[in-house]
């Protein structure tokens, strides 16, 4: 009897435990159908607006450490583009020198102006454009940075540490503006250009941009009297005299023109100068042809 009775209570149990596993009101018991889906997965973009303490050929996420711009860094990222079309569809990052380098570039160059206030290449800048990683690229990355740095001077590109956005930073009255200089001259090649205020004695003046024409790197040469047509245009027009056969007894002209590499990647804006005989200490902008006589 008593083991009779055991068993019903164990039964008994078995049937309240039963009883409780029961699927309450609104469940289905199907669990797979109940798990929320997955957010699809988003590929990595960098930020514009980010600065970096080291400047970077590609843009590696496990090399991506954004510092405040308000502290100690040496590059900037202005813009973050992205490739579409031809570029795109590539099974690599484009290379120097490709279609799709030069579109990246263009787009770095049109947006850099509009957020330093004028060219990049009338002030101590230098701009680059970063690609993300062949691995990234392979899952889908196809953004680009612009990344800009403060260097030392025209003839030395040593990148300078700053603190600081350079937005705006080719406006008002920025120590980082092209102005006047005295240059190292030996046998008619230029050596060196040291800035001075434009109120002391000096013999250049930084007076535009020109746009170089679109031949191969090792035809600058043959070019160099187009290049230098160019730059007296801007002369004229800087300072406010005739465009004519008499500019060339006005003043000289001195020219940077873009490195091998980024000359190849499309970049064709050379860095103009006016260059005087004698002693100036004043600017030559505006001054008209007295500022300026034929000599």
């Amino acid at each position: 009897m008593r083991r009779w009775w055991t068993a019903i209570a164990v039964g008994a149990g078995a049937a309240v435990a039963l009883a409780a596993c029961g699927t309450p009101s609104g469940v289905d018991g199907d669990l797979a159908d109940d798990w929320r889906a997955m957010a699809a997965p988003t590929q990595f973009v960098p930020a514009a607006g980010a600065c970096h303490t080291a400047s970077s050929d590609v843009g590696y996420l496990s090399g991506y450490h954004p510092v405040d711009c308000g502290t100690t860094h040496r590059v900037e990222t202005i813009h973050v583009g992205t490739l579409t079309g031809p570029a795109a569809e590539l099974s690599a990052p484009p290379a120097a020198g490709s279609a799709g380098m030069k579109t990246a570039r263009a787009e770095c160059d049109r947006e850099v102006d509009k957020a330093v206030g004028a060219s990049w290449r009338s002030g101590r800048l230098f701009l680059s454009a970063v690609f993300p990683s062949q691995q990234a690229w392979a899952g889908g990355a196809r953004w680009f940075r612009c990344d800009l740095n403060e260097v030392e001077s025209v003839d030395d590109s040593s990148v300078v540490p700053r603190s600081g956005s350079l937005k705006g930073a080719l406006t008002g009255n920025s120590t980082l503006v092209h102005r006047c200089f005295n240059p190292k001259i030996v046998k008619n090649v230029v050596k060196s250009m040291a800035v001075t205020p434009c109120t002391s004695k000096h013999r250049v003046e930084f007076v535009g941009v020109y746009r170089a024409p679109d031949v191969a790197y090792n035809q600058i040469d043959k070019n160099r009297l187009r290049i230098h047509q160019g730059c007296r245009s801007l002369i004229a027009s800087y300072a406010k005299v005739p465009d004519n056969s008499d500019l060339q007894y006005r003043a000289g002209t001195i020219f940077y023109h873009p490195f091998e590499e980024e000359w190849k990647d499309g970049n064709r804006g050379v860095q103009c100068f006016l260059w005087a005989d004698r002693n100036l200490t004043r600017s030559v902008k505006g001054a008209g042809p007295r500022g300026l006589p034929v000599r």
